[in-house]
């Protein structure tokens, strides 16, 4: 079964985001919010679709409300993916 990585979020996010690789994202970010890393709302919100779409969950408002970083997203959803299989 296909897992998310924290890699694999950072490369999604900067795709969403349309960012071009700045620092924010280099190192270690599994421990840090979002909001530090520049990333609002909306592009979360991407973020999830992305996600959505290409490992076949879906990510309920009510669950993302509570994540605040890309070691809880990706906890998130892998515990999805594992009910699901």
């Amino acid at each position: 079964m296909r897992k998310l990585t924290v890699g694999d979020l950072k490369n999604i996010m900067r795709q969403c985001a349309g960012d071009d690789g700045g620092s924010a994202m280099d190192g270690d970010i599994t421990d840090v919010e979002f909001a530090e890393l520049g990333y609002d709302s909306l592009a979360l919100l991407e973020t999830a679709g992305y996600v959505q779409r290409e490992y076949g969950v879906t990510l309920g408002e009510d669950g993302l409300a509570e994540v605040t970083t890309p070691g809880q997203f990706v906890e998130f959803v892998n515990a999805l993916l594992d009910q699901a299989a």
